[in-house]
């Protein structure tokens, strides 16, 4: 049995190592492929670069797809989130928020996370001191990225991202909600307390 598992090992070693050696890898580099804007034989028209197939969407135009309303025609943000403000749609932005934002802004969003306090450069921002930032502006940061903080565009639907938007707005309503907002009799225990 021993035998038969030595001689296994040292075939995958024989096997592995011819794998790796400099000429099989310049056999790679040189061999024959099609190019961008080369010629090619297969098809009738001698190109090798093919159109996409009608309504493909490259994953890089992502942001590109009908819900990225981050931007209004005279190049301002979006002052609101374009979805409509549902529990389900602040459920799901909750769910994605903890997921994907608050290992760096918390679960309050206010910039106090674990990985926060072990950054060394520069901790992430309290996102309670964007308020009067527009919804179009979180939309963006959360797409493409801003400072240290990378770019979830293309880990997070345009669905995903306006949820994340929404439930950051709940985030900052329920942290500096004025007293006005309270029901009745909850303002009273509020007023009555010191």
């Amino acid at each position: 049995m021993r035998a038969a598992a030595g001689a296994v090992a040292w075939v995958g070693i024989a096997l592995g190592a011819g794998c790796f050696d400099s000429e099989t890898l310049q056999r790679m580099d040189v061999q024959r492929k099609a190019l961008p804007y080369g010629e090619s034989a297969v098809f009738a028209d001698g190109r090798a670069m093919r159109m996409p197939p009608g309504g493909t969407v490259a994953r890089e135009r992502l942001a590109d797809l009908p819900l990225d309303l981050s931007h209004q025609p005279d190049g301002g943000y979006v002052g609101q989130n374009p979805l409509p403000l549902t529990p389900a749609l602040l459920e799901e932005g909750r769910h994605k928020f903890e997921i994907v934002c608050a290992t760096c802004h918390g679960l309050l969003g206010n910039g106090e996370s674990m990985a926060a306090q072990n950054m060394s450069l520069r901790p992430p921002p309290d996102l309670h001191a964007y308020r009067d930032r527009p919804d179009g502006y979180f939309y963006q940061v959360i797409t493409h990225g801003f400072g240290l903080m990378p770019e979830h565009g293309r880990e997070l639907t345009p669905h995903q991202r306006w949820a994340i938007v929404a439930y950051v707005r709940a985030l900052q309503l329920s942290q500096h909600a004025p007293l006005e907002l309270a029901p009745e009799p909850e303002r009273q225990k509020l007023e009555v307390s010191p």
